[in-house]
C-alpha cells in the first residue's frame, strides 16, 4: 500500500509536531528575530516535506527531504544556542532536541527508500 496523501507520512506527523513544540516553547520571548528564525526553520521542515512530496517525483522529493533535514539540523542548531543563552531550560532542549534528533533519523531513512 502506498501513501497518498503527504499528511500520512510520519515524517511529516513528526515535523508538524516539533513545530508545534517549538512555537510553544519560544512564544513568550522577545528575541523576535532568534523566536523568528527558529520557527521559521521548524516550520520549513514540515512544508518542505509536503512540497516534495506533493511533486509525485522521487528525484524532486529527495530534494526537497535533504533541504527540510538542513532545517533540521538548524533548528538543533538554534536550540543548543538558545540553551546556552538561557532562552530554553536545559530540560525543555534536551526533549526537543531528541524530537528533532529522533525526525532527523526519520528524514534519513525515508530519504534511503526512495527508488
Amino acid at each position: 500500500m502506498s501513501i497518498e496523501r503527504f499528511e500520512d507520512l510520519i515524517a511529516w506527523q513528526k515535523s508538524k509536531d516539533l513545530s508545534i513544540s517549538i512555537y510553544k516553547s519560544f512564544q513568550e520571548h522577545r528575541d523576535f528575530a532568534f523566536k523568528d528564525q527558529i520557527q521559521r526553520a521548524a516550520v520549513s521542515i514540515m512544508n518542505n516535506i509536503s512540497e516534495g512530496f506533493e511533486r509525485r517525483s522521487n528525484k524532486e522529493f529527495r530534494q526537497f527531504l535533504f533541504i527540510a533535514k538542513g532545517s533540521c539540523a538548524e533548528v538543533r542548531s538554534m536550540l543548543y544556542l538558545a540553551m546556552e543563552l538561557d532562552k530554553i531550560n536545559q530540560e525543555k532542549c534536551k526533549s526537543l532536541l531528541l524530537q528533532s534528533e529522533e525526525l532527523g533519523r526519520i528524514l534519513g531513512g525515508l530519504i534511503k527508500s526512495l527508488p
